[in-house]
């Protein structure tokens, strides 16, 4: 891989809880304008194949960007293999030196320890790219918990709606297209055309074979809707747009905000509501996507007129769909399959 160098940790390099079957995946990156900044990406979802587009961005951050990547998965403890109907996130220690997290997970209740280095990074008021179900990254963590504000159930004061409405601007709601179905053509947003994260991002070219999904309007404190869904009849991109009130309004689909920790500082978000394995198939979307990064660490001046996204690797994302228990123990894989 091309100005990529893979390094799986050594066990004697690893904190003592870390186990020998849980080394997280550092891809160490090369030249570029994210050089020297690190990119913690976590997948953790059981529908999108997270774990299938999380190493995919994290190879173009990498190879094309620079950035020194940390890749991290819901894996089984016992066995090392990606698993994310089991809460288990090793690695998460990474996020202390990191300069971005981009997060992809879906209804996790975590156990503390792991929530803390999440917690310790927003208080830090680091920036976040969230996708997809990241709206809803986390559910079932017990109300005893100092972290059960992150539930997407929450009622907590000042956390209604958990991380997903408090940092990312958005909870799960619901589908507004028709699962499965109907697609999501990207529609630039009135008065935004020249924002750097839309740069080099042809009409049409953002796509997702995933539907829309609904969005409360408006969208809370600074919210600045960049990207519009426009649902369409089928899954291919020149498919028409589904006539009648999907479409009007059309729900946001990309949009950039800030945060307000607890303690008062201020940070930086990317969210989208794309993002599945198949999405990232679409140029324009991987565009979004890592422009959407590039804004997150502040380097939105340097975002050349068309970013380098193309593949890298063999890449055949996989059709979303809920995988049955039992799968991801018949076809066993382990984080380093995914980087050879």
């Amino acid at each position: 891989m091309k100005h990529v160098y893979l390094t799986l940790w050594l066990v004697m390099a690893l904190p003592t809880w870390l186990a020998a079957n849980e080394k997280p995946v550092v891809l160490e990156g090369g030249r570029g304008i994210g050089q020297g900044r690190h990119v913690v990406l976590i997948s953790g979802d059981q529908e999108y194949r997270s774990e299938e587009a999380i190493p995919q961005l994290a190879k173009i951050l990498a190879q094309h960007h620079g950035f020194r990547c940390t890749v991290l998965f819901t894996v089984d403890p016992k066995t090392g293999t990606i698993n994310p109907n089991i809460p288990h996130i090793p690695g998460l220690e990474a996020l202390k030196n990191a300069d971005l997290m981009v997060i992809f997970t879906r209804f996790l209740n975590l156990p503390d320890d792991q929530l803390e280095p999440i917690a310790e990074y927003l208080d830090a008021g680091k920036p976040v790219v969230g996708l997809r179900t990241s709206t809803h990254a986390f559910n079932g963590i017990p109300a005893k918990s100092p972290y059960a504000k992150f539930n997407n159930s929450s009622t907590i004061k000042g956390w209604e709606g958990g991380f997903g409405k408090r940092i990312l601007g958005e909870k799960w709601v619901s589908h507004h297209g028709q699962h499965g179905v109907e697609g999501t053509r990207g529609i630039i947003a009135k008065g935004q055309e020249n924002h750097p994260i839309l740069r080099g991002i042809e009409p049409g070219s953002i796509f997702g074979t995933t539907d829309v999904y609904t969005v409360t309007l408006p969208l809370p404190g600074d919210s600045t809707p960049l990207v519009l869904g426009e649902v369409t009849e089928t899954l291919q991109p020149d498919s028409r747009a589904v006539r009648g009130t999907k479409n009007d309004p059309m729900m946001p689909i990309a949009w950039t905000k800030t945060y307000q920790t607890d303690n008062g500082r201020t940070g930086r978000v990317f969210t989208t509501t794309l993002g599945a394995s198949q999405d990232l198939a679409f140029e324009g979307t991987r565009r979004l996507i890592v422009n959407g990064c590039l804004w997150a660490v502040g380097l939105e001046d340097k975002i050349p007129p068309r970013t380098n996204v193309e593949l890298v690797g063999d890449f055949q994302p996989t059709r979303f769909y809920f995988k049955k228990p039992e799968e991801w123990t018949k076809k066993p894989l382990k984080p380093a399959d995914l980087f050879k």
